[in-house]
């Protein structure tokens, strides 16, 4: 039972008390727009403490709440037989950045991790929804795959360029918000597989991880009821405009 709070101990009640703030804060993004968790919890996290901590600490929160997100919406074999190039080429990518990069927790990560959010902040900003040809998903899915599993490797965040690629599949509302929990689940057990392999996940992170949970499945749910009560656009262009911020911010100090 100790090992669940030694993360927090480590860090001090001020730290724990705001990591705990930031999961409420990204589960109620998720459960607004239906993403999300993981990169407001990624920029957040990595402005207090080392990128690989950070990815550490998501991975139980970022895991289950996809799990719960991919569960709905009764697609999920015609999505699995689809999207399985990049899902595939996800894993590979990752596994590859692991190898090569070595999931590095120094300022070079954390200007990364500035670098795609910025990125990620400024397509959703300005530039139009893909529109992917049937034709092209044989070799794009895979390619984006693949560039997703490197920047995962190299940031912990997962959603350049498989979210626009995902959105320019042009599915219906549900199969979008269950091809993004597919997605994102396979990336975030992927990142930890990476994780275990280059020795940042030891007993305390994973009990820090488990605890962080219910702050994000609160803000998830806390999300859902309000996205009945408010502009879903004018939140998300205001997330955007957080993470371009938060991107900048990192990408400056490291």
């Amino acid at each position: 039972m100790a090992a669940f709070f030694t993360l927090y101990q480590d860090l001090g009640w001020s730290f724990s008390v705001l990591v705990m703030l930031t999961f409420l804060l990204a589960g109620t993004v998720k459960g607004v727009i239906g993403m999300g968790l993981p990169t407001v919890a990624m920029g957040l996290l990595g402005v207090m403490m080392l990128p690989t901590q950070a990815a550490a600490l998501l991975l139980i929160p970022s895991t289950l709440t996809n799990f719960w997100q991919l569960a709905t919406g009764g697609h999920l074999r015609g999505l699995c037989v689809r999207l399985w190039p990049l899902l595939l080429m996800i894993v590979i990518g990752t596994m590859l950045g692991a190898y090569t990069l070595g999931l590095g927790n120094g300022h070079g990560m954390a200007r990364a991790l500035g670098a795609a959010l910025f990125v990620y902040a400024l397509c959703g900003l300005f530039l139009p929804t893909l529109n992917v040809p049937p034709a092209a998903e044989r070799w794009l899915g895979p390619l984006c795959g693949l560039v997703t599993g490197l920047v995962t490797s190299a940031t912990g965040v997962f959603v350049i360029p498989a979210v626009p690629y995902i959105q320019g599949l042009r599915l219906d509302r549900n199969e979008l918000v269950q091809a993004l929990g597919l997605s994102f689940t396979v990336s975030t057990l992927a990142l930890g597989v990476g994780l275990f392999w280059n020795g940042a996940v030891g007993s305390a992170e994973m009990g820090a991880s488990v605890l962080a949970l219910v702050p994000a499945l609160l803000g998830m749910m806390f999300g859902q009821w309000l996205r009945q009560r408010i502009s879903a656009l004018l939140f998300k262009r205001m997330f955007f405009i957080g993470m371009a911020l938060l991107g900048a911010h990192l990408m400056i100090v490291g």
